[in-house]
């Protein structure tokens, strides 16, 4: 899983620039994905985690 919210699972999503022309290019829109050292089944573990999983305490940091 290379871009992915371990927790929910959350990916990129594909869309389109829109220039002032109204031309429309491919584009993608990534999620904010950091690194967290987390507590995972009792032991520590580094997960990448989205910033809303962490905002909502889904994630239980290590100390």
């Amino acid at each position: 899983m290379a871009f992915v919210c371990e927790l929910c699972e959350k990916k990129h999503q594909s869309g389109h620039n829109v220039s002032h022309a109204n031309n429309k290019t491919k584009r993608v829109f990534s999620p904010n994905l950091q690194t967290v050292r987390a507590v995972v089944n009792g032991t520590h573990k580094r997960i990448r985690v989205c910033t809303r999983c962490l905002r909502s305490g889904r994630v239980q940091k290590a100390v």
